[in-house]
């Protein structure tokens, strides 16, 4: 049986299907992970043009429960970005942030928390003004949604295991642990978020392997991740930014 709801979201990406049609695939606040059929028809340019990845959107929808794909009547641009369209840096940014997304978010069920964590993580990319930490932020703070948030390290042990997912003296280290200076910005990046402080400030070369250790953590524990295209890019862009 059919219901009609309204729900905000945020734009994962589009896929065209045939002359007149648009795939969304959305996180809702209503539902989480969606996927919907938008029939464009004379209308296609200016709801195409809400439709921007990681535009924050009002949906109204309907939704049929035995139907994996359901179906899209209206769109608007919930709450327009600022900063984000004009900007380059941003952009690469953005791109970064929504294939994570993309690869990560999977639940088909609400999540108020993450949708909140969600929306307040895209108002930080659209308006801080400085961006050079927000990729490590970001990936730190998506670990506790995603189930694989390491324990903060006990007296002693400055090493992450990346296999194991958690902190280790150093004599327990194997090829794929982190040593200082990363795994000290590890722990403090950790401190910060349990706290709910700003990011410690980290040299840039810390930043970009941390970045890239993280991810092969990301692989490692999440199933299907596979490997991320837009951090080569990333780095490029943050590295030129300072």
């Amino acid at each position: 049986m059919a219901s009609v709801h309204t729900t905000r979201a945020i734009v994962l990406r589009t896929v065209r299907h045939g002359d007149k049609g648009v795939v969304l695939k959305a996180f809702t606040e209503t539902f989480g992970l969606r996927g919907y059929m938008l029939r464009t028809g004379g209308k296609g340019p200016s709801r195409l043009a809400a439709l921007q990845p990681l535009n924050r959107v009002e949906l109204v929808v309907t939704e049929h429960a035995e139907r994996d794909l359901q179906q899209l009547r209206e769109v608007r641009v919930e709450r327009p970005f600022v900063n984000l369209p004009t900007d380059p840096l941003r952009g690469a940014v953005a791109l970064f942030v929504q294939e994570v997304l993309v690869r990560v978010l999977r639940e088909e069920s609400a999540d108020p928390a993450l949708f909140a964590h969600l929306q307040e993580v895209l108002e930080h990319l659209d308006l801080d003004p400085e961006l050079g930490h927000f990729p490590l932020r970001f990936v730190v703070g998506l670990m506790a949604p995603l189930g694989i948030l390491p324990e903060p390290p006990a007296v002693g042990e400055d090493h992450f295991d990346l296999r194991e997912g958690r902190f280790v003296p150093v004599e327990h280290a194997h090829g794929h642990v982190i040593g200082p200076p990363n795994s000290l910005a590890l722990a403090a990046l950790l401190n910060a978020e349990l706290a709910a402080e700003g990011p410690p400030q980290l040299p840039g070369t810390v930043r970009r392997t941390l970045l890239d250790q993280l991810l092969l953590y990301y692989r490692m524990h999440l199933e299907g991740l596979g490997e991320l295209r837009s951090p080569s890019v990333l780095h490029q862009v943050l590295g030129q930014a300072g």
